[in-house]
Parts: structure tokens; sequence; C-alpha cells
């Protein structure tokens, strides 16, 4: 069989089939806290100034030492180098696209806007709390949403006590807003 039909690609294309294509944000606004801000930019630095050199070494290494097409070393040197190269690509986009909010602003307010911490009941009496956050930096494990998300696009700029409601796949949910918080300035 030709080494052209088992051969990894090269392509150099812009997020081609990497899951990583920017989510589209309203506007064009990417918003995002002064913290998701900072740990991008040290993602990128952590990238360029040591993971990326770390790999050219070993790739230069695996180079070296001849038959390329069957180092190991070199085959996915090239291929975790080409990863990286996406990712810098990724989080550069991002990055100058942002648009840093500071959230503690509205300290003490009770209306709901980017950064607060939520806490609400729905119509069956659950209650959640959440906290609306940049699309880069949101953590839904942490119990935190984007700011794009369904639920936080409900709450935004409702105040304490005010119901809102929530389209969701089996209908309508009724959301009642219990307490509103920010961080400190």
């Amino acid at each position: 069989m030709s080494k052209a039909f088992t051969r990894e690609t090269d392509r150099d294309d812009e997020d081609a089939g990497d899951g990583l294509a920017a989510a589209p944000v309203p506007g064009g606004k990417n918003y995002i806290t002064r913290g998701g801000y900072e740990r991008l930019r040290a993602e990128l630095f952590q990238l360029m100034d040591e993971e990326r050199p770390r790999i050219v070494d070993i790739v230069h290494w695996a180079a070296s030492n001849g038959d390329r097409s069957e180092n190991g070393d070199y085959l996915y040197g090239k291929k975790r180098l080409r990863e990286i190269d996406r990712r810098i690509r990724f989080l550069t986009r991002r990055l100058e696209m942002a648009e840093v909010v500071d959230p503690s602003v509205h300290h003490g307010g009770d209306q709901v806007f980017f950064g607060a911490t939520v806490t609400y009941a729905d119509d069956e009496g659950a209650e959640a709390t959440v906290t609306i956050l940049g699309v880069d930096e949101a953590d839904s494990a942490r119990g935190e949403v984007s700011w794009i998300a369904p639920v936080a696009r409900a709450l935004l700029k409702a105040r304490v006590g005010e119901v809102v409601r929530l389209a969701v796949p089996g209908g309508t949910r009724e959301l009642e807003i219990l307490d509103v918080s920010y961080p400190a300035p």
C-alpha cells in the first residue's frame, strides 16, 4: 500500500475537526471575568514557553535518529505539535475578542448580571445555585453556567423575588429567583 494512504495528514486548517471551534457568542462579545482571562492567558503562555519548545526538542531528536516513518517519538511528537498549535490559535483568538468584566461592581445588588451567583427554585420546588460566567471559563461540574446558556439567559436582568420562564424540551419551567450575590470588590 502506498505511504500516501497510510500517513496522517499535516493539514493546518484552522480547527479542522478538532472540536475546538470557537463557541459563537452573541454580538461577537466574549465576556469573561479577570480570573478566567488570566487562566486562559496562563495556559497560552505555558503552551508557548514550555510545552511547545519541549516537544520541538523531542521531534528534533527523533528526526535525527533517521527513519521517520516508524519512529513513534517523531510521529507522536508531530501530532502533539499540531494539537498545541491548534490550541494556541484558539486561545489567541478567544483572548483577542475577550471583554473582561468585573462582577464585583454589582456587589450588594439584587439584579442578575454577568458574574452573579444565583439561587433559584423551579416550579417543582427544587433549588439550584449557579454562577453565570464566560463561555470559556464556565464549568458545569462546579455549578457554573455560560452567560449564553438558556438558564442564564432566562435569569439575566431579573431581580430577587421575580419569576422567570425557561423554555425546556418538555415545555416551560418557571424559576423563582431566591438570592443573588456577587464577589466582594
